[in-house]
C-alpha cells in the first residue's frame, strides 16, 4: 500500500510548471495500474520509466493550470509514484477517469490532453486506461443511441421541445437544472397546445412513456421522468377512460404499466386497477411483458394478487 499522505496537497494550486519542476529531479518514475491502497501488489501491472522518457511522461502529464478546485471522491488509478536520485519517494499522482490528476497542489487538475496520456500508457503496455475508455466511449454512445429511440418516438409537433428537454447535463448542474425546467415547461405547454383532445393527447402519451420499457439498459432517464410527469398532470380519470377506448397498443400498454406502478401514481391512486383495465394490463404483461413488469405485478401492483 502507498500512502498518498498529504505529499503535494498544501502547495497551493496545481500547475505544470510546479509538475515538471519535480520530474527534473526525478531519477525514476513507477506507474502502476492499481490505486494507492492496491498498487504495490504482486498482481498489478507496472511500468518504470526513467531517462529521456521522463521527458515524455511530463509531456503527456501536462494539467491545466490552477485546477478544478474540488478532489474526486475515488482512489483514483493508475497511481505515479515519483523517485528522486537517492531511490526516495518525492511525490505520489493518482489519474481520475483518466482525464484528471491528484497530488500536484492543493485540488485536482484537468490534463491538458488526456487521450494522449491513455495512449502513451497503452503503447507501454499499460492499457487498462485505454479499455475503460472504449467501455465508456461505447456506453456514451449507447446513451445517444437511446435518446435518438426516444426523440423518434415523440409526436412530431413535439420533437423540437423534445430535443431540448433530452439534452444533457453539462459542466454546470445549476444552469442545466435550469434550462431542463424551462424546456420541461415549453414540452407542457405544447403538448395542451398542439394536443387540446384529451383522449388523444394522453394515448399519444402513453405511446411515447412505453419507450423506455423496453430499453435493454433498464430505468428511466430524465427525459423519460418529463413524459411521466406530463401524464401525471392530467386527470387520472381520464388516463382510464383513454385506454377504455378502442383497443390500445403494445406500446400504450408499456407505457400505462410504467405509469400505474410509479411512486407518484401508487401514492396517490394506490396499485388498484378497476376492471376491465386491470385484466388486460395483466394479460399484457404476462404475455410480453418485461421482467421488471413482471417483477411488479408478482409484487402487487395492477391489482393483482400477490405471489412472491
Amino acid at each position: 500500500m502507498i500512502d498518498e499522505g498529504t505529499m503535494g496537497m498544501d502547495e497551493g494550486a496545481p500547475t505544470t510548471a510546479r509538475l515538471r519542476e519535480v520530474l527534473n529531479r526525478t531519477e525514476r518514475v513507477v506507474i502502476a495500474e492499481g490505486s494507492p491502497d492496491e498498487a504495490d501488489s504482486a498482481g498489478v501491472a507496472r511500468i518504470v520509466v526513467t531517462g529521456a522518457e521522463i521527458a515524455d511522461l511530463a509531456r503527456v502529464l501536462a494539467i491545466v493550470d490552477g485546477g478544478t478546485g474540488d478532489r474526486c471522491l475515488c482512489d483514483g488509478w493508475p497511481t505515479i509514484t515519483v523517485h528522486d536520485v537517492k531511490g526516495e519517494l518525492i511525490a505520489c499522482w493518482t489519474l481520475h477517469h483518466q482525464s484528471g490528476l491528484r497530488g500536484i497542489g492543493d485540488c485536482d487538475a484537468d490534463l491538458q490532453d488526456g487521450p494522449a496520456l491513455t495512449e502513451w500508457l497503452a503503447e507501454r503496455g499499460l492499457t487498462g486506461s485505454q479499455e475503460v475508455q472504449a467501455g465508456l466511449a461505447e456506453q456514451e454512445a449507447e446513451e445517444d443511441r437511446r435518446r435518438l429511440r426516444w426523440l423518434q418516438a415523440a409526436p412530431a409537433r413535439l420533437r423540437d421541445a423534445a430535443m431540448e428537454v433530452s439534452n444533457p447535463p453539462g459542466r454546470d448542474p445549476e444552469a442545466w437544472s435550469d434550462r431542463l425546467h424551462d424546456a420541461e415547461v415549453q414540452l407542457a405547454t405544447l403538448v395542451q397546445d398542439g394536443c387540446p383532445d384529451g383522449i388523444e393527447r394522453i394515448r399519444a402519451l402513453l405511446a411515447w412513456a412505453g419507450v423506455p420499457a423496453r430499453e435493454s439498459t433498464g430505468g428511466l432517464k430524465w427525459y423519460d421522468m418529463a413524459v411521466q410527469q406530463l401524464l401525471l398532470a392530467e386527470d387520472p380519470d381520464l388516463i382510464i377512460a383513454a385506454l377504455a377506448t378502442g383497443t390500445p397498443s403494445p406500446g400504450q400498454l408499456d407505457g400505462a404499466a410504467q405509469l400505474f406502478s410509479s411512486f407518484e401514481w401508487t401514492t396517490a391512486h394506490g396499485k388498484d386497477l378497476a376492471e376491465p383495465l386491470r385484466s388486460m394490463l395483466i394479460a399484457h404483461i404476462q404475455a410480453d411483458g418485461t421482467d421488471p413488469m413482471r417483477f411488479r405485478l408478482r409484487h402487487g401492483y395492477y391489482g393483482a394478487e400477490r405471489t412472491a
